[in-house]
């Protein structure tokens, strides 16, 4: 879902930032500066002005590394910056920033030593990225009560798939993208291997009609993005014969 939002924003010629978590082989791919990764010097600085500002406060690497690369997106001049909340949302590092619109993509069990063993305790600690009067999306089309529920309570603008937005998928792969009364037809299949991945779409899509507003993104980059989206090693079709 970040990697869709964050190659769309670049198609429409949008600056983009996106950190995301873990790396597969170099840190560097945690920081992403216009889809390339972040250079080890740019990171270097960063990470040298937390561990000067911090003046012996006890960091997790996790919260050291976040604050670096929030520093460097901060110094980037950057038009949009997509962060993947990660461990359960209400306590992530990440979660310290307050989004201008979020997405849960599905909710599952796991982590239950740290997040119960419901989908229900589970669905609520990741709700706790939403924001009040913010867009708070969800793209899990049979979400646990606690989540619409504690949108209700903090007054954030909740958005449900398959009643607010939802996907219509065609025999040949491509699909339209329908939000309220508005309908993308003929968008092309995600470049992301899997059938979850229109759903993943669906929220990504979601996300980017509530900030058009603000940002410059048309029908065309929406496709081109969905097109052209990739992530190395993740959902990736390497090869097909053998």
């Amino acid at each position: 879902t970040c990697a869709m939002i964050e190659r769309i924003c670049r198609a429409a010629g949008l600056r983009t930032g996106m950190h995301t978590s873990p790396h597969l082989i170099r840190f560097n791919e945690r920081a992403l500066l216009c889809g390339r990764e972040a250079s080890d010097e740019a990171l270097v600085e960063c990470l040298k002005e937390v561990e000067d500002a911090r003046r012996g406060l006890s960091l997790s690497y996790f919260e050291f590394t976040g604050l670096a690369i929030l520093r460097l997106f901060q110094k980037s001049a950057l038009d949009v910056v997509v962060l993947e909340i990660g461990l359960g949302g209400r306590l992530d590092a990440i979660n310290a920033v307050d989004p201008d619109v979020s997405v849960i993509c599905a909710v599952g069990i796991d982590h239950t030593a740290f997040l119960g063993s419901t989908r229900e305790a589970i669905g609520l600690e990741k709700a706790h990225i939403y924001r009040s009067g913010r867009p708070a999306i969800c793209a899990d089309p049979e979400p646990p009560a606690t989540i619409p529920e504690y949108a209700r309570e903090i007054g954030a603008h909740y958005l449900a798939a398959g009643r607010d937005f939802d996907v219509k998928v065609h025999a040949d792969g491509t699909f339209d993208f329908i939000f309220g009364e508005e309908r993308i037809e003929g968008l092309p299949r995600p470049a992301l291997v899997g059938r979850n991945q229109y759903r993943n779409a669906a929220g990504a899509l979601a996300a980017v009609m509530e900030l058009r507003g603000r940002l410059p993104i048309d029908a065309a980059a929406v496709a081109e993005g969905l097109r052209s989206v990739r992530i190395p090693a993740r959902f990736e079709r390497a090869r097909e014969e053998p």
